[in-house]
């Protein structure tokens, strides 16, 4: 198969797929019902208004918190294609990995000095 047919099958299945859900969503159109309702736009659960304000402004300790939880996300995110890897590269992944770790655990202990795990 030529480089060119396997580019027309490719734009072949794009404009299938597009077709597709363009269909969809003509018939999700024609067939559904447009019911206005007044509690549609409220910005709550259940359709009642809210006592509090939309736009509520969090504790700054919580901020500590949230950057804790990505630097371990990303730990997980570069951990996976890092095993897939490590098989091939051997020692060098497994030192770049090292020092990955051990610059999370930098910011762990720093996170741990300035209380962020302690309960407020």
């Amino acid at each position: 198969m030529s480089l060119l047919q396997q580019y027309a099958i490719l734009l072949a299945l794009t404009i299938g797929t597009i077709g597709f859900v363009l269909s969809l969503y003509a018939i999700a159109r024609a067939i559904g019902r447009d019911t206005p309702e007044p509690g549609k736009d409220v910005p709550a659960t259940g359709g009642q208004l809210s006592r509090d304000p939309v736009w509520v402004r969090y504790h700054a300790r919580y901020y500590g918190y949230a950057l804790l939880f990505l630097a371990f996300d990303m730990e997980m995110a570069f951990m996976y294609p890092w095993s897939v890897v490590y098989r091939e590269e051997g020692l060098v992944a497994l030192l770049d990995m090292g020092v990955f770790l051990a610059i999370l655990f930098l910011g762990l202990l720093y996170g741990w000095s300035q209380g962020a795990f302690r309960r407020q």
